[in-house]
């Protein structure tokens, strides 16, 4: 049996045969996490320099988004084009679908510009996933929705003890109310933890294994149809290629999904932060 070819750098990307295909002997090059590991353009892991796919394609779908407001807005019109309307239906989206939902206009109009950005962010960096030579979302690597969860978790922190005080924003994360009575230490335990330690990791890991996971399928039945493609496993090729359409027109609802839970979990955790204690 062949043995799919490693690169002798243990943490490289990991290249199978491109000719392996079913009864030539050779097994299944199933996916795994080598699929999600990238050789740096230019760099190594020991530098600072360190640049690779995932970093080019998040830096080339910043300069997208912000190109694309840019141009639609530059020249804005009493009676918009098209493309300052469409780029005005997905602001107002998130502005009035989101944010004012879960905030309110009042106290969430100085967030939206803030919501607007992750909002399409990450959704630009799920789309990469099915853009032809892109072919990966960034945010199945974990640094990603880290990185933008922090963000929501540094100015959720920050909003709660500006908003109450020290004291005030302690009670707040721990859902302090003393009708509770003997429960409340539990309540407290449970809820500061919640809160601190386990909404913002949640908040990260549901993108990053939403993503991770439709990546891993869409490589899934992608590999499996041209190795089923060969002798009489081309019938078994020709359904494997329908799962990988079904599965890329799933993964586009996916990816705007994810980002608009990104969004909506971020307002309410600013929400929380400004509701008053009593």
């Amino acid at each position: 049996m062949k043995e799919p070819a490693v690169s002798a750098d243990p943490t490289t990307v990991l290249a199978f045969e491109t000719d392996c295909h079913i009864f030539d002997g050779c097994g299944f090059p199933a996916p795994g996490l080598h699929s999600f590991l990238f050789e740096p353009i230019f760099g190594d892991a020991d530098s600072s320099l360190y640049f690779n796919k995932t970093m080019l394609l998040a830096l080339l779908g910043s300069i997208v988004i912000v190109g694309f407001f840019w141009a639609a807005f530059r020249k804005p019109k009493v009676v918009p084009g098209k493309l300052q309307m469409v780029a005005e239906a997905g602001y107002d989206f998130v502005r009035r679908g989101i944010v004012y939902e879960t905030l309110g206009k009042k106290e969430g109009e100085k967030y939206v510009p803030l919501m607007v950005s992750i909002f399409f962010f990450v959704w630009m960096m799920n789309l990469w996933s099915i853009v032809p030579l892109a072919q990966f979302p960034v945010t199945a690597i974990i640094a990603y929705p880290a990185a933008l969860a922090a963000i929501v978790y540094v100015i959720w922190m920050s909003v709660t003890f500006k908003r109450h005080g020290f004291v005030g924003g302690f009670k707040n994360l721990t859902g302090y109310d003393k009708s509770l009575g003997p429960v409340l230490p539990m309540v407290m335990v449970i809820e500061f933890f919640s809160n601190v330690l386990v909404r913002p990791f949640t908040h990260a890991v549901r993108l990053f294994a939403n993503m991770f996971a439709g990546h891993t399928l869409l490589l899934l039945f992608t590999i499996a149809s041209w190795y089923l493609l060969n002798g009489i496993g081309i019938a078994y090729a020709g359904v494997s290629f329908v799962m990988v359409i079904v599965m890329t027109a799933f993964e586009l609802f996916i990816q705007a999904v994810q980002a608009y839970v990104f969004v909506l979990l971020a307002c309410s955790f600013i929400q929380g932060a400004l509701a008053e204690h009593h």
